[in-house]
């Protein structure tokens, strides 16, 4: 039999991200249903019993992860069209660059990740990412698809203020303009 995994804090949280947005196939709701039934007997035998969650959309602590989950969930604004004007064209410099090609997922979001935090306390404001176009004919590299999705992660949230595609110049499709949060107390 083969030894359990444990999946890294990223890797949940991923995982949680695609669970939610999963749907059963027709008539197999039932089928699901079941198993999770299952599941539940299986844990409450084998342990404490974990208090169950509130029936209402709001949650018990309502107060806190309320205002922290609609801040997780606001979309970022697009990038002024005049900034990335001046971006593509070299008027406003890009501080910063990463380029993740040939990296595997996981690598390149704890890299980009730490890369993102240090730029920030060096208080700088727009970075460019590279992403790569990806090699499969007819389709998007991984990197291209995910590093979007990332953005929107409780970890990646407070960072980013907006991004978008970069200019032919500058990668073109494979790359992200990035615009970073102000530090909180920084005063331009």
């Amino acid at each position: 039999m083969a030894k359990e995994k444990k999946l890294s804090t990223e890797d949940r949280i991923l995982w949680g991200k695609v669970a939610r947005s999963a749907r059963p196939m027709p008539g197999r709701l039932d089928d699901l249903e079941e198993l999770l039934g299952e599941a539940a007997e299986t844990k409450a035998g084998s342990g404490p019993e974990p208090a169950p969650a509130p029936s209402s959309p709001e949650r018990a602590d309502s107060g806190l992860s309320l205002s922290r989950d609609r801040a997780e969930h606001r979309p970022h604004h697009p990038l002024e069209r005049p900034v990335k004007r001046k971006l593509a064209k070299g008027r406003l410099t890009l501080e910063a660059r990463i380029d993740l090609h040939g990296m595997i997922q996981s690598e390149a979001h704890g890299l980009l990740l730490q890369f993102l935090l240090r730029a920030r306390e060096r208080g700088l404001r727009h970075v460019l990412v590279i992403t790569g176009k990806g090699t499969s004919l007819g389709s998007d590299g991984a990197l291209k698809r995910a590093v979007p999705l990332w953005f929107s992660l409780p970890e990646f949230r407070p960072l980013i203020s907006s991004y978008e595609p970069a200019a032919r110049n500058h990668g073109g499709e494979g790359a992200l303009y990035v615009r970073l949060a102000r530090a909180k107390g920084s005063a331009s």
